[in-house]
């Protein structure tokens, strides 16, 4: 049986973004399902399974931020959101939902395209450990009460399962696999996305936010994830010491 074509929805209430956008996805051989609302994108993502979802912030009936959630509360699926210059608000909530990613309007069908490649790229592979790194993969790690199974891509922390998206668990597993070293939010917005152009260093923070609330018995005090102030994060260090 033939795979099927890369699907992925993109949902817009302007029909002119949708057109805009929905050929130089086809152009790239991707299906494209449009929906022009909420509702509508929550109906089709019911229907068949998509490998991605770019979705904007401002629509009516129901907005992108409440689709993302309920996407996030049953799927991992990679989630871009598109939002305007004047939504700073909107980015930190679409992340602080799930969505792996965000684009500010205007931008370049170029930028658009490059952004949609990489989401793709990131979700159709196991994290690619860097040379020297990659005895240690194969075999799941374990810090304190914390286990990270790169195989299964599994989180647990004091025996229960914990639910990260995508990009969670690629920062997670790049900090735990060296631990002790200090990355910037420069570096790790190369090492996750691919490059750190057009994106905000602060989406950083905001993920890394979402992991202490995950895996830290008290966020403020953490056991694995420490920040570097004016650096950036590292993980903690073999011996467990701080």
């Amino acid at each position: 049986m033939a795979e099927r074509p890369t699907r992925i929805l993109l949902v817009d209430d302007e029909q002119a973004i949708l057109t805009l956008l929905s050929y130089p996805l086809a152009q790239d051989g991707y299906e494209v399902v449009r929906a022009a609302d909420g509702v509508e994108a929550m109906a089709r993502f019911g229907e068949t399974e998509f490998d991605l979802v770019v979705l904007d912030v401002t629509m009516p009936h129901m907005d992108g931020l409440e689709v993302c959630r309920r996407m996030r509360a049953t799927s991992s699926v990679p989630i871009i959101m598109l939002t305007a210059k004047t939504e700073e608000i909107d980015k930190v909530l679409g992340l602080e939902l799930g969505a792996d990613d965000y684009i500010t309007k205007p931008f370049s069908i170029r930028e658009f395209r490059s952004r949609v490649k990489a989401a793709l790229r990131r979700s159709s592979m196991v994290a690619t450990p860097a040379a020297g790194e990659r005895d240690e993969v194969a075999e799941p790690l374990e810090a304190g009460q914390l286990r990270v199974d790169f195989g299964k891509r599994t989180v647990r922390v004091r025996d229960d399962l914990v639910q990260t998206t995508f990009v969670e668990f690629e920062i997670l597993g790049l900090l735990a696999r060296s631990p002790g070293r200090v990355f910037t939010r420069e570096a790790l917005l190369d090492r996750i996305w691919g490059d750190s152009a057009y994106r905000d260093p602060r989406t950083i923070d905001v993920h890394i936010r979402h992991l202490r609330e995950k895996l830290e018995h008290d966020a403020k005090e953490p056991e694995y994830i420490f920040t570097v102030r004016g650096v950036g994060y590292r993980f903690r260090d073999r011996d467990g010491a701080r």
